[in-house]
């Protein structure tokens, strides 16, 4: 992952500026700079989405298709992903450390979505051990990254995908057998609820205390990271640590409350944004927002 240079005198002010809560742009401790989203953005996928954060831009594909349940949950659905790390981002994602990074995030996104509290995958189920919905999310990180953005690229790919499960029909053949038939109408598709879907915040510890969506300069002072996964209830999914130095239990404990706080505090604006776009239709336009 790309990184800056960053001369003592420049963290020490950093660093004071942290721990009074004002950070060189502006900012508070966790407060997220202007986002932008767009959803639909793709044409050959079930649902889309891209966000621009600063020098970031994420984009999400969603495809769904008939496949055969796991024979560990023979009654749910799954999610398939697949993190492409672009070369345009950074020179360092070219080779072997993009494929790396990207199966890293592939992983950690399986232990975001892959349980009950984020996505209800037994609505995904169609014929218990025998088929059901399988969701294949693929993301390319276009420029500079930060993991949370995926969580939102996923809630808004879902929301987008949600009216395009077409409904599914099983009636049993001659020989006794079952046939899957899929709807004609286009209005009798089946909605998947996307409500617990997490935000992914990435908190960074920088001194004494951790700020959310650092820049490069913050993250060249910082230590560690915390990425964690909220729903809108504040149920944390997941939890990674990232980074060469070590927390504290005191800072971890810490850093989870505020991933929480600033969890749920994105979801209210990003559902609100989510559903002014649906309500647009194919008038839909950039939207921004601030965290």
């Amino acid at each position: 992952m790309a990184t800056v240079k960053v001369s003592e005198a420049e963290k020490v002010y950093i660093l004071h500026g942290i721990r009074d809560d004002l950070r060189v742009d502006g900012r508070g401790c966790e407060d997220y700079r202007h986002m932008e989203v767009e959803t639909d953005v793709v044409s050959n996928t079930d649902g889309s989405a891209k966000v621009s954060l600063g020098h970031t831009v994420v984009l999400v594909g969603i495809k769904a298709e008939i496949g055969k349940p796991r024979p560990m949950v023979p009654n749910e659905g799954y999610l398939e992903f697949f993190v492409d790390c672009s070369a345009n981002a950074t020179p360092e994602f070219e080779g072997r450390g993009g494929e790396e990074l990207g199966t890293e995030l592939s992983n950690t996104l399986y232990k975001v979505f892959n349980n009950k509290h984020s996505v209800d995958l037994k609505s995904l189920c169609i014929s218990a051990g025998e088929h059901c919905w399988v969701l294949y999310v693929d993301v390319v990180i276009l420029v500079f990254f930060w993991v949370f953005m995926i969580g939102f690229l996923i809630l808004q790919s879902s929301d987008s995908l949600t009216d395009r499960i077409p409904r599914v029909h099983i009636s049993a053949d001659d020989e006794g057998g079952k046939e899957i038939e899929l709807s004609d109408d286009p209005y009798d598709c089946m909605r998947l609820n996307v409500e617990n879907v997490p935000c992914i915040v990435t908190l960074c510890k920088v001194g004494h205390r951790h700020v959310v969506d650092a820049t490069l300069q913050e993250k060249a002072c910082s230590v560690a990271s915390l990425i964690i996964s909220v729903t809108h209830k504040g149920t944390v999914t997941c939890m990674r640590k990232v980074g060469g130095g070590s927390l504290d239990p005191e800072s971890i404990f810490e850093m989870t409350e505020a991933g929480k706080r600033v969890g749920k505090a994105l979801h209210a604006p990003l559902m609100k944004l989510l559903q002014q776009e649906e309500s647009l239709g194919k008038k839909k336009q950039k939207v921004g927002f601030l965290g």
